[in-house]
């Protein structure tokens, strides 16, 4: 005979104030694991979103970070030349030999000081990053102590809005533009002119961090990555840019995964508790209703069957409460230390359809393993001693 789900619905509304507590029980538990999993995929896609397919980022052999690496200028001009290079209109090798520094400034929210990170650019750099889009004020002039910042940056610190000027490496700079870089790390950076940062700062104006390097097509990252590591004028490592930026995510989003699943493992018990409590009332005080289901031909299988359904249904009724009250946080921006760069990194978190999948399985889960024991209880409910109770 079939499931008797009728009855398990109106079973549901008739003990609704039960039902309601392990409802919003499970919906608690799965938005705290929603906006978990969304703060680490907003930390992952944004870094993740800073490397274009199509370049190539080249670093000192050995080198895992920018920090660590170093490029000289006539290796920079070297790496123009490789095969597979993109060039500009004029056939200037779209080439950007990259410095990158640490300066702290207040933040608006606490007043303490963040680390930010000063990428000094070649004048090739928005070439060099097509998707990086100037929208408010102008790009930098060479030779000049100017900044561009990204658009996190004006609303995250004191000082660096359009027009501002601040000290720096016992410089002066002016704030001109701000660029929006569609989302990633760069969105949390502040650009200047790579030759004046190096003076500034008391650096050797021939030695760089990183080259970014604009290939011709996604192809041609092979040939140029041969050409590069077996040139022995040269000892660099080549990485695409959106792998590279991809390993840098890896750590900061594992571990806000791993908190997400200790935080909603611990809510989940509660959880569970409250699931267990549900159904084994509900089997308690239906024992005259589930001897009456097996004197009319329910099989021990198809009782355990009907709880099961009724527990999942109320998981995952909690699932979907609570992943409508996690959808607000989508887009909600925060900021953490991008432990790669030592670096203050502005990121959204990204409730994505994969996110909010992962919470209804979880919701799912909980309603498995809440609704087990009971349903076996109630399928061994003798018909006799049930129908004692009618």
């Amino acid at each position: 005979m079939a499931i008797p789900v009728n009855y398990n619905v109106r079973s549901i509304v008739n003990r609704w104030p039960s039902t309601l507590v392990a409802v919003l029980s499970i919906a608690g538990t799965v938005g705290v694991f929603i906006v978990m999993l969304a703060m680490a995929q907003g930390f992952s896609s944004t870094l993740i979103s800073s490397g274009s397919p199509q370049n190539a980022l080249v670093l000192r052999g050995g080198a895992n970070a920018e920090m660590m690496s170093v490029v000289m200028l006539d290796q920079a001009r070297v790496l123009g030349d490789a095969p597979g290079v993109a060039r500009s209109a004029s056939g200037d090798a779209l080439v950007s030999a990259e410095v990158v520094v640490i300066g702290a400034f207040p933040l608006i929210a606490s007043g303490s000081d963040a680390n930010v990170q000063i990428r000094g650019i070649s004048p090739r750099a928005l070439e060099v990053r097509p998707d990086v889009k100037i929208v408010e004020g102008r790009f930098i002039q060479s030779g000049l102590t100017e900044l561009v910042v990204g658009k996190n940056v004006p609303g995250t610190y004191r000082g660096l809005a359009l027009g501002e000027t601040v000290d720096l490496g016992g410089g002066r700079w002016t704030v001109v533009g701000v660029f929006d870089a569609g989302g990633s790390a760069f969105d949390s950076e502040l650009w200047c002119d790579a030759t004046v940062l190096n003076q500034v700062f008391n650096r050797p104006e021939n030695v760089f961090q990183s080259a970014t390097v604009r290939l011709e097509s996604l192809e041609a990252f092979t040939k140029f990555k041969d050409a590069v590591t077996t040139d022995p004028r040269l000892t660099f490592d080549v990485y695409r840019e959106a792998t590279f930026y991809a390993e840098q995510s890896r750590v900061i989003s594992t571990i806000i995964r791993v908190l997400g699943f200790l935080v909603a493992g611990i809510m989940a018990v509660g959880a569970l508790f409250a699931a267990l409590n549900t159904m084994y009332s509900a089997v308690a005080a239906r024992s005259a209703e589930i001897g009456t289901l097996k004197a009319l031909g329910f099989s021990p299988a198809n009782i355990v069957a009907s709880f099961m359904v009724e527990s999942m249904f109320i998981a995952l009724a909690g699932g979907a409460i609570g992943c409508l009250a996690a959808l607000p946080f989508n887009g909600f921006t925060t900021g953490t230390l991008n432990w790669s760069s030592f670096s203050y990194l502005a990121f959204s978190f990204r409730v994505t359809p994969a996110v909010l999948a992962s919470g209804i399985v979880f919701s799912l889960v909980m309603g498995i393993v809440g609704g087990i024991p009971p349903a076996l209880r109630a399928a061994r409910v003798p018909v006799i001693v049930a129908l004692r109770e009618l």
